[in-house]
């Protein structure tokens, strides 16, 4: 047995004991139980990457199937200037004007729905058929409609984000119990007043939730949406170029970046909502 595959054993042996013996501790400071709920997942990543690294090295897999993290690292250090352009083009452009121009516009319609029956019996169907559908079938319409430019990735962001905000905030505006319904009344609330003071607070879990599915569905629609026509930039644009011309450690440092950015962007998010809904039971229950 080679030498890196023992290796990798006793790393992950060695880990795995860390990592048990750190989330049995019952710290009596929230700092330290924080620093805690940060080193078990570093641990565990850092255990896969060593294990990933001893596999490769160890049993000779070709670089072209899967390239070590350490060639990885070496080409994302020296690609800086293209990942950076990338990265502005894909999630700074697309992602970021998408997310935000299909949150915005479920949110605003799920609002609008509220005040007509009609419509929300007849569009949340339709909401959800289209939600339904493939972004490889969507892309190459909305290519075709606005360019090979980001604002063609844009529309595809837009469309993968609008339903699943529309969807969660009109379940979200009827989460509010018919007690407080009823003692917003008696209070001659209106439906603005009740809308705003009752109504979407009840609804802010829903509403982030969907902020939180969004966050990774807008990554994901902008770099499959630029497979099927950009500029010569882009997340989508370099892994389909990379892939064809074998640069596979390329490739690797191009998901790397977008997993990187997906995963900010979601902690981002996943704080605002803390921040938001810290009277909700789920977030005061995860308080120490």
């Amino acid at each position: 047995m080679s030498a890196y595959l023992v290796f990798a054993v006793l790393f992950w042996i060695c880990a795995w004991g860390l990592n048990e013996y750190l989330v049995r501790l019952k710290p009596a400071s929230a700092s330290i139980s924080r620093l805690i709920g940060i080193a078990v997942p570093l641990i565990f990543g850092a255990t896969l990457l060593v294990i990933w690294e001893c596999l490769v090295r160890g049993l000779n897999i070709p670089p072209i199937l899967l390239p070590a993290p350490s060639a990885i690292w070496v080409r994302l250090t020296n690609s800086l200037p293209i990942l950076w352009a990338d990265f502005q083009q894909t999630f700074l452009k697309s992602v970021i004007t998408g997310y935000i121009a299909g949150c915005g516009l479920g949110f605003l319609v799920a609002i609008l729905i509220d005040r007509s029956p009609f419509l929300q019996k007849g569009l949340l169907p339709i909401g959800n058929f289209v939600a339904a559908l493939p972004v490889v079938g969507v892309a190459p319409i909305m290519v075709m409609w606005f360019g090979f430019d980001w604002p063609s990735k844009v529309a595809v962001v837009v469309i993968m984000t609008f339903f699943p905000m529309l969807v969660n905030t009109v379940q979200g505006l009827s989460a509010a119990s018919h007690m407080e319904r009823d003692l917003m009344r008696t209070y001659a609330a209106g439906w603005w007043p009740t809308l705003i003071k009752l109504r979407l607070p009840a609804a802010s879990p829903f509403i982030f939730n969907a902020l939180k599915i969004n966050s990774t569905l807008a990554l994901i629609g902008a770099i499959v949406a630029e497979f099927f026509g950009t500029p010569i930039v882009g997340m989508g644009f370099r892994i389909s170029t990379e892939v064809g011309r074998s640069n596979v450690d390329m490739v690797w440092a191009e998901i790397a970046v977008a997993a990187l950015a997906g995963s900010i962007f979601y902690g981002l998010v996943a704080l605002a909502e803390r921040a938001v809904t810290f009277w909700h039971p789920s977030v005061r229950g995860g308080r120490r």
